[in-house]
């Protein structure tokens, strides 16, 4: 597998386009992605009961197994608690994109992200859709327009792609997210969308999607808020000619790789994106009994406001490390826990099978002075091990959120 420069239209027969179309004030607000043959997919959404118009109808669409064309994403309005006004605009602006591609329009799926309970700009959405339809494009920087359209507080797109082989075939994947904060996937407000021209049923995708996610997107976290419109669409239209993949081996193997490394680049971009954030925080722990143990209680540590606001502050204080991990509601002996952090300026450990360290404090402070934060904690509990990524709580997480409607 090798990383390349490229986004969503890095695979053949995939075009996309941005641009402001006055949802939001003087930015980007409206993203379309197409492709020129009909595409398997796949989806994951959000578990929040709370689910915003377009969230509800891809999934109805996705369990019908219909071949998908295209996806009409705005930002800047959430369509969420809207009301039956909110469905019937959903249901026009995926009417919108399907006429302009000639297709049924439940082969087309939404997305909205931005404020919750706005009432729809539908007007405004059908007209944008219209005008920015010819400028559909399969070039690099027509992903790139495509990538800041979907952004809300994010301060930078989010975009990675990779080329490998199956079968002997060149094979090609990118993607997008944006995402800054209500970030706490817990699913199957963040959007991400795969586009693929590797040849795969969509029985095969949703299964690598399902699995892949558990250990991606799941196991970050901002502010420990689930968005009611949290999407992921994985887009294939088999375009590489590879044998088609119908069942597990070393192609699916291989494809589920090139997925991961998109999926976590992605969801790491996310927290390092989080809303105010200036250090990125990875937290990992082994030694527990099962997978899910580990995963629970590294997303306890990454998601605890406390812990978060010490490593914005420098202030090595572990005990609130210790205190997250018991509050997770998994069983461990606290009396058997190794606790230390590390960053490019070094390693200190804190705590040493139970027993806590006299540590050098300048040096705690050094270590955590970098940008980027790792948290390895052993238990004594078993052999498994899960990693969780997440960012520090600053002062201006408050005051992006104080007034985001404004």
């Amino acid at each position: 597998m090798k990383v390349i420069d490229g986004s969503v239209t890095a695979a053949k027969g995939f075009k996309a386009v941005g641009a402001a179309v006055g949802i939001k004030k003087d930015k980007k607000d409206l993203a379309l992605i197409a492709s020129d043959i009909p595409c398997d997919a796949a989806g994951a959404f959000t578990t929040n009961v709370v689910k915003a118009t377009s969230v509800l109808r891809n999934m109805k669409i996705m369990e019908s197994g219909v071949k998908i064309n295209g996806i009409a994403v705005n930002s800047g309005n959430a369509n969420a608690c809207t009301g039956e006004d909110g469905v019937k605009a959903n249901e026009k602006m995926a009417e919108c994109m399907a006429e302009c591609m000639g297709v049924d329009k439940n082969t087309v799926l939404t997305a909205s992200t931005g404020v919750i309970g706005a009432v729809f700009p539908i007007d405004t959405v059908e007209k944008g859709i219209k005008e920015t339809f010819p400028k559909l494009g399969y070039g690099r920087n027509d992903a790139l327009l495509a990538a800041e359209a979907i952004m809300t507080t994010d301060t930078y797109s989010k975009e990675v792609a990779v080329e490998f082989e199956l079968g002997g075939k060149l094979v090609k994947m990118g993607g997008m997210a944006k995402g800054s904060g209500m970030i706490c996937p817990n699913m199957a407000t963040m959007l991400s969308f795969i586009t693929t021209d590797a040849n795969i049923d969509s029985a095969m995708l949703n299964k690598a999607l399902k699995e892949d996610i558990k250990s991606t997107y799941n196991m970050v976290s901002v502010d420990g808020d689930t968005s009611t419109n949290d999407t992921v669409i994985v887009l294939a239209n088999g375009m590489a000619q590879n044998e088609r993949i119908v069942c597990e081996g070393e192609d699916f193997n291989t494809f589920k790789e090139a997925l991961h490394y998109i999926n976590e680049r992605l969801a790491k971009n996310l927290v390092r994106d989080g809303e105010g954030a200036t250090k990125f925080i990875e937290v990992n722990v082994s030694g527990a009994l099962t997978y899910d143990d580990a995963k629970t209680m590294a997303k306890s540590v990454v998601k605890s406001s406390l812990f978060k606001a010490a490593v914005f502050g420098e202030d090595a204080n572990w005990g609130r490390v210790l205190c997250a991990m018991g509050y997770s509601g998994i069983k461990f002996n606290p009396e058997k826990v190794d606790i230390v952090f590390e960053s490019d300026a070094g390693s200190i450990l804190l705590m040493d099978n139970g027993t806590p360290i006299v540590f050098d404090e300048d040096k705690a402070k050094t270590i955590l002075s970098e940008k980027e934060i790792k948290v390895n904690i052993k238990i004594s509990e078993g052999s498994e091990k899960a990693t969780a990524w997440g960012c520090d709580l600053s002062y201006d997480y408050v005051r992006i959120n104080g007034d985001y409607r404004s």
